[in-house]
């Protein structure tokens, strides 16, 4: 029901997420990636819109396509290990594709702590690797425990608390927990206040942006997308690099030195680069821990206590103009199941990029193709 009104307010096209994800996969592979990549790939951006994460969904495809075209993604890149010790790998992924990159690091780290109780994962120079959240719910659902600092290299967007100028990306954080119950915990962030997509979502006839998201040149705060994007906002594929404002932290000086924190970990230490003086080569940098948590369960009671709690804290009386307490993770499974039901709203100036690039490749797509009309129900009338 509210995807349709969503609909209906920014004009989105109600599209079919299995139709949508086979044509993102055709574009892919049209552009060079091998089939697993653009399935990877297409899988990611089709599931981050699904779970309402829109700024790491679809929207990215005709930039995707662009990168690709000039260089600055390359297809067809594998894992490069650069060093190997103990419960450690550092892998170097050559620009390739971020999303199919992340997920065989994930698989690498995920083996080391079914083997040793723990791994730890370094990568370096990965394309977009998207929603981070995949990899917790890719760990989570193998029942581990798993940590991510992130940063992206060549992508100074955020002004430090306290600054009006740019000096760090987004540096997603993610956490997640798995529980026996079913409803993983998982936690996953950008730290800055919106991502750089969502200022994209909002120029582009989504939702407004939250009042204060942005930093403009002259150190007041806004929340129009040009500050970031500056005239490129007029182009095909809007630049966030090219305005002189930038995106806020989160929480003041708590958000902001934990994204300073990521730029330190995922940056510095991955040798992927931080956003400093230098301008480095695009990229995402990751620090990953995956932890067993049958290795540190002597009273075997993790799996207990995590249901236990996760079922406790969903039980407090929710505050004044809130239905229910949620834990992590629960809005992006409500948002799925609603959008799988109802359709994957996509807004039009999207939906019509992506068709203009599949186009370009001479695949036969358009918008009747992909367009599903919801069920009609009581509820939705």
């Amino acid at each position: 029901m509210q995807d349709l009104i969503e609909s209906h307010v920014t004009k989105d096209v109600l599209v079919d997420a299995g139709r949508l994800t086979a044509l993102i996969d055709e574009i892919l592979r049209a552009d060079g990636c091998s089939g697993d990549e653009a399935n990877c790939v297409a899988e990611h951006l089709v599931e981050a819109s699904l779970r309402g994460h829109d700024s790491h969904g679809v929207i990215r495809l005709p930039r995707y396509h662009s990168w690709l075209a000039t260089g600055r993604i390359k297809a067809r890149q594998s894992l490069h290990t650069v060093a190997s010790f103990g419960v450690a790998r550092q892998f170097d992924g050559g620009s390739g594709m971020g999303q199919y990159l992340a997920r065989e690091a994930t698989r690498e780290g995920i083996a080391l702590a079914r083997e040793q109780g723990m791994g730890l994962v370094v990568l370096r120079r990965a394309g977009h690797i998207g929603r981070v959240g995949a990899y917790a719910e890719q760990a989570a659902e193998a029942g581990y425990i798993s940590l991510f600092f992130v940063n992206v290299s060549g992508s100074r967007l955020v002004a430090p608390f306290g600054a009006a100028q740019r000096a760090a990306s987004t540096a997603p954080v993610t956490i997640g927990v798995p529980n026996s119950d079913g409803d993983d915990f998982i936690l996953d962030f950008a730290t800055s206040k919106v991502a750089e997509g969502k200022a994209l979502v909002a120029a582009r006839g989504g939702a407004d942006l939250p009042r204060d998201a942005l930093m403009g040149a002259d150190g007041v705060p806004t929340t129009d997308p040009q500050a970031l994007y500056g005239g490129s906002l007029t182009e095909g594929l809007p630049d966030p690099l090219a305005g002189a404002g930038a995106l806020n932290p989160f929480g003041d000086h708590k958000g902001s030195g934990l994204m300073l924190a990521c730029e330190l970990l995922g940056g510095a230490l991955s040798g992927n680069g931080t956003n400093g003086p230098s301008d480095p080569e695009f990229g995402n940098g990751m620090l990953s821990i995956f932890l067993d948590p049958a290795r540190f369960d002597d009273l075997g009671r993790f799996d207990g206590e995590v249901a236990r709690y996760i079922d406790f804290v969903r039980s407090r009386t929710p505050a004044r103009g809130t239905d229910r307490v949620l834990i992590p993770g629960d809005k992006e499974r409500q948002t799925r199941a609603r959008r799988l039901s109802h359709g994957l709203p996509v807004p039009k100036p999207v939906l019509t990029a992506i068709l203009q690039v599949a186009g370009e490749l001479d695949l036969d797509w358009n918008e009747s193709s992909l367009a599903v009309c919801a069920p009609s129900t009581a509820e939705d009338a």
